[in-house]
């Protein structure tokens, strides 16, 4: 496993879970909910940015590696489910939000390795409906994460409620997009 600095970052993007979920578990004496959201919102701003830093220095230094492109989209999945399940658990994002996300990454993830199984990996691999999906949710999740007025009128519980439709939809349909290129090779492959 080689460790060089875009993988030190997406382990750092990985390590920032627990902290974000403990952020929302604190005693109460600890922190005011708006410090809790505060700092929620910064750890997964750090994580989002660390995302796209890390794709960065890798290309950038000549350290891309098959290991780091295996742990950076699980550690998006993670961050992005993990912070749906504290959202949900605050009731600041719909069940069918949670479902629609966490199930669309498990549905891929899987068809993914059959393919790779099969030998027709290439055939999902990440597209640009992917990259929109993971762009979406890692803008309307700080704004549920803040849940608060910002610069005095911008309502983020109402802009993340929105952004996380949005993200919903692309999610879908980037599962319907992924889908669609794999089943004529499944059929073949199968037969």
């Amino acid at each position: 496993m080689p460790f060089n600095l875009p993988i030190a970052l997406t382990w750092l993007r990985v390590a920032a879970i627990p902290l974000l979920v403990a952020v929302f578990y604190l005693p109460t004496n600890w922190l005011s909910p708006a410090e809790q959201n505060l700092i929620a919102t910064l750890i997964f701003i750090s994580a989002a940015v660390t995302d796209w830093l890390d794709g960065f220095l890798a290309r950038r230094m000549k350290q891309e590696s098959a290991f780091g492109q295996f742990l950076d989209p699980v550690a998006d999945k993670l961050i992005v489910a993990a912070s749906l399940l504290v959202l949900l658990n605050l009731d600041r994002v719909q069940v069918w939000v949670a479902l629609v996300i966490i199930g669309r990454e498990i549905t891929i993830s899987a068809l993914r390795e059959w393919m790779a199984l099969l030998g027709a990996g290439k055939s999902v691999a990440v597209h640009m409906v992917g990259k929109l999906k993971t762009t979406a949710q890692l803008i309307a999740i700080p704004f549920l994460l803040f849940n608060d007025t910002l610069f005095g009128w911008l309502d983020c519980a109402r802009v993340g409620t929105w952004l996380i439709w949005v993200a919903s939809f692309l999610t879908l349909w980037s599962m319907f997009y992924y889908l669609k290129k794999a089943l004529p090779q499944l059929a073949e492959k199968t037969e």
